[in-house]
């Protein structure tokens, strides 16, 4: 039987490594790429061109995104990822440099890394290792976010989903409930996801 990628990767801590910008924490790209490339030495990256502009970005004429793919044993996870300043909102097309495109390139390599299992948990809100392996009790309470259908978080929400189908829909609804506020609207919604 073979070993399962994503439950090798998703059992990895990366607490040690996990970096904060702002009001944000990530996995620096580096950090992301060298420890798949430890796990996966045969993991392979590719950055998408647009087939009209022959650019590593694509645009709707007012902003763009990038298209990056990582590939383990021949499964391929794709992220698509905005081109955003540092308050991660989009920039206008006509403002945006090389630099902005390289740092979305890289931001959406460590999403797509994530898409296998690598560090997951810094877009769920959830310790996913810890959350499989031991129940934690809370010690605060935070302050939950009310998921609205088709808002910024529902794409997050959706691209988890699809992420993690094997644990059912009882169990992903659980694992958002630990950061969403969900009405039974959205929660049917998520029961036509699945």
């Amino acid at each position: 039987m073979s070993k399962n990628n994503y439950t090798t990767l998703a059992s990895i801590s990366i607490k040690e490594k996990v970096e904060r910008k702002g009001n944000f924490d990530y996995l620096s790209w580096a950090n992301a790429w060298h420890m798949l490339k430890t796990i996966h030495p045969d993991a392979q990256r590719i950055v998408y061109e647009s087939a009209q502009t022959e650019l590593n970005y694509f645009t709707d004429g007012v902003t763009a995104y990038v298209k990056v793919g990582i590939i383990i044993n021949e499964l391929e996870h794709i992220d698509y990822l905005p081109v955003m300043d540092y308050r991660n909102n989009s920039i206008r097309i006509e403002k945006i440099t090389s630099m902005d495109v390289n740092t979305a390139i890289q931001r959406s390599t460590a999403k797509a890394i994530a898409m296998h299992g690598l560090g997951l948990s810094l877009w769920t809100g959830e310790d996913v290792p810890q959350m499989v392996t031991k129940k934690s009790t809370p010690t605060t309470k935070a302050t939950k976010i009310t998921l609205e259908i088709a808002d910024e978080n529902w794409v997050k929400v959706m691209k988890y989903m699809s992420a993690n189908k094997s644990l059912g829909l009882s169990q992903i609804v659980k694992n958002l409930e630990t950061k969403y506020k969900m009405n039974a609207k959205v929660k049917k919604e998520l029961e036509k996801a699945m």
